[in-house]
């Protein structure tokens, strides 16, 4: 009783089929690319660099500061003081360059006739430096 039939086995269902060659797909070419590329972290650092170069082209320039010297009477030079003070008082921390700072602007807010009149109740005095006596 030994017949071959062609049936097929339930276990011929469950074998492995002959491995193919696989061939290179289009996911493959562009993984193989990227590693070719410059690494992430490269492409992160220049992003970075692109992005803090435009946000440095948007910001405005801080404006120059200049130095200088002046003289003053001891009674106006202790009404910074003054002013500080009471600033203080206030609850406001200010130095004395954004006190002048504060003169100067308001000063130019003033109309020509109360400029002339401001300017015009100051004491004359001598320019450069004091004697040290």
């Amino acid at each position: 009783m030994n017949t071959k039939k062609s049936e097929k086995s339930p276990d011929a269902e469950l074998t492995p089929v002959a491995a193919k060659p696989l061939r290179k797909t289009a996911a493959v070419k562009v993984a193989a690319n990227v590693k070719a590329d410059k690494p992430v972290e490269e492409k992160v650092d220049e992003q970075i660099e692109v992005e803090a170069k435009r946000a440095k082209a948007k910001s405005p320039k801080k404006p120059k500061v200049v130095r200088d010297s002046f003289t003053m009477p001891e009674h106006e030079y202790q009404k910074i003081f003054a002013i500080k003070a009471q600033c203080l008082s206030a609850g406001i921390q200010i130095k004395k360059s954004e006190i002048l700072r504060a003169g100067v602007i308001a000063l130019c807010a003033l109309n020509e006739s109360q400029l002339i009149a401001a300017l015009g109740g100051l004491d004359k005095i001598k320019t450069g430096r004091p004697n040290k006596n």
